[in-house]
């Protein structure tokens, strides 16, 4: 079963924006499925998610908020993965 990469962001947001770009990346070469979700306007998402975007989810389990490491995905992904 492949790993799943969950990417929340909101629109306008430059950390998101530049989150999405390592994420997209890291997806090309390491071919994990990604699912970003939009939190604007969902009420039950803006409170869990507004004040940490962008987050990265990795197998359920949240791995990063605010900024995302290449290196560091890249290794959470191989180790959910295994």
């Amino acid at each position: 079963m492949p790993v799943e990469v969950v990417l929340y962001t909101a629109s306008g947001c430059h950390l998101c924006e530049a989150a999405k770009r390592v994420v997209t990346k890291a997806q090309y070469e390491l071919g994990f499925e990604l699912r970003e979700v939009a939190i604007d306007g969902d009420p039950e998402l803006e409170a869990a998610y507004r004040e940490w975007i962008p987050v990265v989810e990795i197998d359920g389990r949240r791995r990063f908020v605010y900024h995302v490491h290449p290196d560091a995905l890249r290794r959470a992904v191989a180790q959910a993965g295994d």
